[in-house]
């Protein structure tokens, strides 16, 4: 299986979003797989208030660890993350129109009701793992683009 087939995989074994995205990709950094776990849990169901998606939020460490640097302290050392960001959010709202987590599943899942709803719809077995999936296929563009 290749990283995005892997991603998707983790989130059907029980992984959250974020934790999904972020835990196939954090070998390439030299981020154990314990850590980045830990790291990328407060980040699914869109930080849990329904904001932006967790598939996008473990995408956006996932380009932190690539193209963040020794001057990330500064804004010009910050460019290529934030660059490399907007590219991800641009591909990925083609193909969704959002990267807010409420509007991709039609519910809040940080509330109960939102929660319930997602559940007796089946959101997590539907959407998101397309989620994911894109978000891995995006981040796969990315990591292999002119930025490297």
């Amino acid at each position: 299986m290749n990283r995005t087939e892997n991603a998707v995989d983790k989130f059907n074994q029980g992984y959250a979003c974020s934790q999904a995205i972020l835990t196939e990709y954090c070998e390439l950094f030299d981020l154990d797989n314990e850590t980045a776990l830990k790291l990328a849990t407060g980040f699914a169901a869109g930080m849990r208030n329904g904001r932006t998606c967790g598939a996008v939020t473990g995408a956006y460490m996932v380009l932190g660890l690539k193209f963040g640097d020794q001057n990330c302290v500064t804004a010009d050392g910050r460019k290529k993350v934030y660059d490399a960001v907007v590219e991800f959010i641009n591909s990925f709202e083609q193909g969704y129109g959002s990267t807010d987590c409420e509007k991709l599943l039609g519910c809040n899942v940080g509330t109960a009701d939102g929660m319930k709803k997602a559940k007796e719809e089946n959101l997590f077995y539907t959407i998101c793992p397309k989620l994911i999936n894109s978000s891995s296929e995006i981040l796969e563009t990315i990591l292999n683009s002119v930025y490297t």
